[in-house]
């Protein structure tokens, strides 16, 4: 292993902590349809897709290379900026696990990482095309062709079942469902993990333990797969329960569509080198499905909140690394202080946290109240017709309810008058 001073040490160890983030914060993307369909127990399927995410980080080194060698310029980057942008990415991944908001954490690492380097060394540092044509264009692309994509899948299995038994074609859609979720866990393996790698890489080539141009060595690619496939085994409850039930109500077909149109888009992009968001990806998997099935609807609300928080995601991280740039340059009693920080933050929103706790007992379970739907998806309920049978299924007791009953009168009391 390379020489590591106390400050490269503490920068890998920031690393693996937002490795570790990144992979509870994204479980909800392998697994979140599945155990919402019931193709898998909780526990099963997280405990599955954390051993994928490990075989995942093995399989290929591109993403890691756009980050270490392609978002920056190497040249002028200290330690103490790699520790400023994680800083800015672990606590936006928390932010926003804390309210339960599938964000993206390579936009997080990104962010942070930009913002960092602007603060230090201005924005000739940050390489202008590769953000456009790695980062930004692959975001606004990917849930899109992911979205139509599953959407196409989601109506071409509807009807190639519609002659099929309907319990048989879910139990047989189930069992692709496994498949297809392995297919997503593997592929963010090798999209995720590898960004910790691009980030721990470039920190040992910052403090000049790695020359430039360096791939992520054996024992960087060993840490960092498993220190996301531990943060996978976790799960992050609150934004599976989010990606499950909160955008729409999915059937074993439809989220066997949605995971294997996203896990066919993030290996594609994975090969190509692109850094995009498998949550961006899944995230439009599941709202084609929604839109792909007959009758089906996706909350808008809810949408529009992630679509949000996605638009902030860049910049929030960004503006968090350059102040703990700032910070952590005075010296080394300015890097305690940015790590005193994180520590501090990380422990008050987990307290946070416990006030209302989401795990595998609750994760399916949805409060009318707390889900409002959207404009859109109460527009079509409006005009949806009842189900046939409903008038029959009126009773003599609901007539008893509307209909007023007659007021007794007194035999012995004189008629009443007749109207005028």
């Amino acid at each position: 292993m390379e020489h590591i001073t106390l400050l490269l040490a503490i920068v890998v160890v920031t690393a693996l902590v937002f490795d570790f983030t990144n992979g509870f914060h994204d479980t909800a993307n392998a697994m979140a349809t599945t155990i919402s369909t019931g193709a898998l127990k909780p526990k099963t399927a997280v405990a599955m897709s954390a051993v994928l995410n490990l075989a995942g980080a093995f399989l290929s080194v591109e993403v890691a290379k756009t980050i270490s060698k392609g978002l920056v310029n190497e040249e002028g980057i200290q330690p103490e900026v790699i520790l400023a942008a994680l800083v800015g990415a672990i606590l936006w991944n928390l932010v926003t696990w804390l309210v339960g908001l599938p964000s993206s954490s390579s936009h997080a690492l990104m962010g942070g990482l930009i913002g960092a380097t602007v603060a230090s060394i201005g924005v000739s540092g940050v390489n202008g095309e590769v953000v456009v044509s790695k980062v930004l264009l692959p975001a606004v692309a990917a849930p899109i062709v992911a979205g139509i994509a599953s959407m196409l899948a989601t109506k071409l299995t509807y009807r190639i079942g519609a002659r099929t038994d309907e319990k048989d074609t879910a139990k047989g859609y189930r069992v692709g469902q496994i498949a297809s979720a392995g297919l997503v866990s593997l592929a963010h393996g090798t999209n995720d993990a590898q960004k910790t790698m691009g980030i721990i890489t470039l920190a040992l080539v910052a403090g000049g333990t790695l020359a430039p141009g360096s791939n992520p060595p054996v024992w960087v690619i060993v840490s960092a797969g498993l220190a996301i496939a531990l943060g996978t085994y976790l799960g992050g409850w609150r934004i599976i329960r989010t990606m499950g039930k909160g955008l729409t109500d999915l059937q074993p077909q439809q989220g066997f569509a949605a995971q294997t149109s996203a896990a066919t888009t993030i290996l594609a992009s994975s090969h190509l080198g692109f850094s995009l968001s498998t949550t961006h990806v899944v995230s439009g998997g599941v709202m084609g499905a929604g839109l792909g099935r007959k009758g089906g609807v996706v909350r808008w609300s809810t949408a529009t909140r992630m679509f949000i928080a996605w638009g902030l995601t860049l910049p929030a991280a960004g503006l968090v690394g350059a102040g703990a740039e700032y910070v952590a340059r005075q010296g080394d009693w300015g890097v305690y202080v940015v790590a005193a920080f994180l520590i501090a933050s990380c422990v008050g929103i987990w307290l946070v946290s416990r006030r209302q706790v989401v795990d595998h007992t609750n994760v399916n379970d949805v409060e009318t109240d707390t889900e409002t739907a959207g404009v859109v998806t109460t527009a079509i309920a409006a005009v949806t017709p009842p189900p046939a049978g409903s008038v029959a299924a009126v009773t003599d007791e609901d007539l008893k309810t509307t209909i007023p009953a007659p007021v007794p009168t007194d035999p012995a009391a004189p008629p009443a008058p007749a109207a005028v």
